[in-house]
């Protein structure tokens, strides 16, 4: 009896190895074959499938493997057509303009002061006021003027009655004469007389005149029209003409002028059409400090007659009506003067003209589908586009976007042509999508089959250590 127990007991351990050994490969296996039917299902195409047909696992991995070469070859071949942006090149009147920083100057500036001194009885204006040429703005004391007046209308008076009579003495000396009854040096020497009258009656009137011009100078009145200023002097003050502040300060407004510095270069273009009106068909715009907003549209005026050493400019004016008072003196305003206009100029997009070591040039579409590069000749510039003045014709599209993503022959395509673009990607999506979760599906299948032969092995091991720990338990029974 003992000796076939200790024959059987060296057995049992290398059953319990050659279990898990088997155990092991069936794992393996199973999922070698899992994962190939996961790659089978999503590499295969949208056509494969049927018996014989390109649906075999064979011919799946054939189709992925080509499939990866020519993504391989079509990145490195000539590679997707890029996105760009057009626009076409058309025929308009581009306006050649010159832009410069230019202050507001008033017209005229007038300090009102007194012509004659006195007593300031009354002010007619409100500070800040819009007056007008020739309102009365204020009263000096008038009565020293008057009497004043009064007295040089008198001695006018004497003096005239004292011509009168001399002339009638001299009517009598000359007929007298006629008669031999009087000497001639008499006769001479009241005509002296008459004319000497005549003289003092002259004086008089003068006299008089200037009493009753000090006498109106009492009222102090607006030489210009335009805005009065704030007050400087108020009533009670004695007032003169040697004031240096005066009464009032008054700026004219309308018309309102705006001078500005003019490069030396271009005054070639603007000396010929200044004078005798020339000028005034160049229009002058004044925008605001963010070159956004119109203010006031006028002509050009004037142009200085020597050149500032220090800067290299000269000075030039532009006239506004400023009729809605839009323009303040010294008010900082940017000018841009409209010298002459390019008929039917060829223009493009200023994005679309690009500089290289060769010159300017732009991307012209071929096609509609290729670009291709040529070389222009730029002419003048506004903020948005840009003449062509050869190389291009009206109505070729020029590349405006996305042209630092190609090269000469590249082709591209047009935001137009997106939408198909989009649903082939689409569609592809959603395959791709489908894929996954086919793969996702089969890697959890092969994990629960992989999980089932382990637990298998596991259960046979473990009965295998029943049953040496059965063997050992009799073998302590029988000894």
């Amino acid at each position: 009896m003992e000796t076939p127990i200790t024959s059987n007991a060296p057995s049992k351990p290398r059953a319990s190895k050659r279990a898990r050994w088997i155990g092991g490969v069936a794992a393996l296996a199973g999922m070698l074959v899992l994962g190939g039917l996961a790659w089978y299902l999503t590499h295969r195409g949208p056509g494969e499938g049927g018996p014989g047909g390109s649906g075999t696992p064979a011919a799946a991995a054939g189709a992925g493997a080509a499939g990866q070469g020519g993504g391989r070859g079509g990145r490195g071949g000539r590679g997707p057509a890029a996105t760009v942006g057009v626009a076409t090149a058309e025929k308009a009147d581009l306006p050649l303009t010159l832009d410069a920083l230019g202050t507001v100057t008033a017209a005229a500036t007038t300090t009102v002061r007194p012509q004659v001194s006195g007593i300031l009885q009354k002010v007619l204006f409100k500070e800040g006021q819009m007056v007008k040429a020739g309102q009365v703005l204020a009263q000096i004391d008038p009565r020293q003027f008057e009497l004043q007046l009064m007295q040089a209308t008198g001695q006018r008076e004497r003096d005239e009655a004292q011509l009168e009579n001399a002339r009638l003495t001299l009517e009598r000396y000359r007929t007298l004469l006629s008669q031999d009854s009087i000497a001639r040096q008499d006769v001479d020497t009241q005509a002296a007389l008459v004319k000497q009258l005549q003289g003092t009656v002259t004086t008089d009137r003068a006299n008089e005149g200037t009493a009753r011009l000090n006498l109106g100078y009492t009222k102090v009145v607006a030489p210009i029209s335009g805005r009065v200023g704030l007050r400087v002097v108020d009533i009670g003050n004695l007032v003169g003409s040697s004031d240096a502040a005066g009464i009032a300060v008054i700026t004219q407004l309308a018309p309102i002028d705006v001078e500005f510095a003019v490069p030396q270069d271009r005054v070639s273009e603007l000396a010929p059409r200044t004078g005798d009106g020339a000028g005034a068909s160049m229009v002058a715009l004044a925008y605001d400090r963010t070159r956004s907003t119109v203010l006031e549209k006028g002509v050009f005026y004037a142009l200085d007659n020597q050149v500032d050493t220090q800067t290299g400019t000269v000075m030039a004016k532009a006239r506004f009506a400023n009729a809605g008072s839009s323009l303040f003196p010294s008010q900082f305003v940017n000018v841009r003067l409209e010298l002459r206009t390019i008929k039917d100029a060829v223009v493009v997009p200023v994005t679309a003209l690009r500089h290289g070591s060769s010159g300017d040039y732009v991307y012209v579409l071929q096609d509609g589908q290729t670009a291709s590069l040529r070389q222009v000749k730029r002419g003048i510039a506004t903020v948005d586009k840009v003449q062509v003045e050869s190389g291009l014709a009206a109505g070729e599209q020029v590349i405006t976007e996305g042209a630092d993503r190609i090269k000469d022959g590249a082709r591209v395509t047009l935001p137009s042509q997106r939408p198909g673009a989009d649903g082939e990607h689409s569609g592809r999506a959603r395959r791709e999508g489908r894929a996954g979760g086919n793969r996702g599906d089969a890697a959890a299948g092969g994990a629960a089959s992989a999980a089932a032969p382990t637990e298998g092995g596991a259960a046979a091991e473990g009965g295998g250590r029943g049953r040496r720990r059965e063997g050992r338990a009799a073998d302590g029974a029988a000894r």
